[in-house]
This record gives structure tokens, C-alpha cells and sequence, in this order.
């Protein structure tokens, strides 16, 4: 279908455009409100600051399509192809994609604040400074994708795959991560403040400068973790996996570590909470006093 065609029946009423092919069409700036775009083919098609308020794209081939800066509140684009589709600055308020296909897609300063994204394929794409705050991300695949400075609070992430996602700077305050695995993830300079990752798996995760104020972290794996200048005052780590992890000028002040595992774990220059202060000097009084008397045992023995 040619696209003077396609707005001639819009305007005259029509909004019914199922299965319509628009390969490589140009509809920039195009006001296309409340149509049904279902299973169209607008492979490689130029949708840049158009309408599409409330659009039905379910199904749909978007496949390298540019929806730059368009606006889609409420569009529906379940099992919609957008792979390496250009979304960058695009309005997607409650816009729902479950099952869709976003591999490789630029999202960059999108607005998806409500939107569904469950099942989704997120895998690479590029978040970076997206909002997606109160978003449903649940079972949503979003290995290596880039979430550089995106503000997440108060989205639902369970079940999420995080495999080499880049979280750094990324505003996270009071989200739910129990039993997450953010394995080696760059958690770096995040807002995690009030957070729940309990029993979470972050095992060599960079969480340097990261603000976690009253933060749950009970029974959570940081094994060789780097904690340095992090903001921990009133964290929960009871019970936490701390070996080798670096806590190097972090602030410890009133955080709970009630029977965590300190092995090797470095708190060069940490503010810490009295106990623990009490707890290391004890541990190392006692190193002191063991070094001490085995060396006086292997002079006896000589």
C-alpha cells in the first residue's frame, strides 16, 4: 500500500490496516491515532515523531524500523519483531510489548514509565538513561543490555535475566531483587537505597560508589565483591557472603553483620559500626597472639 493511500483512508475514517505492507515507507511525523496496525510489515520504515497513540502493532515486523521521538502511550506491540529498531526518545507510556522482540534496539531517553515489557527480548539493547519506573519487566531477557543511568525504581524485575548487564549509575531505590543473579554485574555509582536483594548472587559485581542506605543484602554472595566508597550505613549484611570482597573507605555506619563471612575481606579507611570495630581488632589481637606463640614453639622445637 503507498502511504498517501493508507492517510487518505485514515482521514476519511478507516482504521483498520491489518497485514498492510509498508516496507521501507516513510510516515515521519505521520498521525496514525488509535489504528490497528496488527501483523503489518514496516520492516526498515521511517516512523519518526509520528502519532501512534494507542496503536495496535501486535505482531507486527519493525525489524530496523526508526521510531525516534514517536508517540506511542498505550500502544499495543505484543510479539511485535522491533529488533534493532531505533526507539531512542520515544513517549511509550503504558505501551505494552510482551513476548516482543527488542534485540539490538536503541531505547536511549525512551519513556516507558507503566509500560509492560514481560517475556520481552531486551537482549543488547540500549537503556541507557530510559525511564522504566513502575515498568513490569518480569521473565524479561535483558542480558547485556546497556542500562547506564536508567531509573528503574519501583519496576518488577522477577525473573529477570541480568547476565552482563551494565547497571551503572542506575536509579534503583526500593526494588525487589531477592535471589537475583548479578553475577560480575557494574552495579557502579547505582542508587540502591532501600533495596531488597537478599539472597541475591553478587559474586564479583562492581558496586564501587554505590548508594545503599538501609539496603537488604541478608544472606546475599558478594565473594570478591568491590564495595570501595560505598554508602552502607544502615544495611542488613547478617549472614552475607563477604570473602575477599573490597570495602576500602566505605561507610559502614550502624549496618548489621551479624555472622557474616569476612575472610580476607578488606575495610582499608571504612567507617565502621562499633561491633565491628570491636570484632576486628579482637581478630586481630588473636592473629597476633597466634603468630606470636607459633613462633616461639618452632625456636622450642629447634
Amino acid at each position: 500500500m503507498q502511504v498517501n493511500q493508507l492517510l487518505r483512508r485514515y482521514e476519511e475514517g478507516e482504521t483498520n490496516f491489518t497485514e498492510v505492507d509498508l516496507q521501507g515507507a516513510d510516515l515521519s511525523g505521520v498521525i496514525l491515532i488509535g489504528v490497528n496496525l496488527s501483523r503489518a510489515n514496516l520492516t526498515g520504515a521511517n516512523l519518526s515523531r509520528a502519532f501512534l497513540s494507542r496503536v495496535k502493532l501486535n505482531g507486527a515486523c519493525l525489524h530496523r524500523a526508526n521510531l525516534s521521538y514517536a508517540k506511542m502511550n498505550e500502544a499495543k506491540l505484543g510479539d511485535a519483531n522491533l529488533s534493532k529498531a531505533n526507539l531512542s526518545g520515544a513517549f511509550l507510556v503504558k505501551a505494552q510489548f510482551p513476548n516482543a522482540n527488542l534485540s539490538g534496539a536503541i531505547l536511549t531517553g525512551a519513556n516507558l514509565r507503566s509500560a509492560t515489557l514481560a517475556n520481552a527480548n531486551l537482549c543488547s539493547a540500549n537503556l541507557q538513561l530510559a525511564n522504566l519506573r513502575e515498568t513490569n519487566l518480569t521473565g524479561v531477557n535483558l542480558k547485556w543490555a546497556n542500562l547506564i543511568g536508567a531509573k528503574l525504581s519501583g519496576a518488577n524485575l522477577f525473573g529477570a535475566q541480568l547476565t552482563g548487564v551494565n547497571l551503572q549509575k542506575a536509579y534503583m531505590n526500593g526494588l525487589k531483587l531477592n535471589r537475583v543473579n548479578l553475577e560480575g554485574v557494574n552495579l557502579s555509582e547505582a542508587k540502591l537505597n532501600g533495596a531488597d536483594l537478599e539472597d541475591a548472587r553478587l559474586i564479583n559485581a562492581n558496586l564501587s560508589a554505590a548508594q545503599m542506605r538501609g539496603i537488604r543484602l541478608t544472606k546475599a554472595d558478594l565473594t570478591g565483591a568491590n564495595l570501595e566508597r560505598a554508602s552502607l550505613t544502615w544495611a542488613n549484611l547478617n549472614w552475607a557472603k563477604l570473602p575477599k570482597a573490597d570495602l576500602s573507605h566505605a561507610d559502614l555506619r550502624d549496618a548489621s553483620l551479624l555472622g557474616a563471612t569476612l575472610e580476607d575481606t578488606q575495610f582499608h579507611g571504612a567507617k565502621l559500626p562499633q561491633s565491628l570495630k570491636l570484632y576486628l581488632d579482637l581478630a586481630t589481637t588473636c592473629s597476633s597472639l597466634y603468630q606470636s606463640h607459633t613462633q616461639k614453639c618452632a625456636i622450642e622445637l629447634r
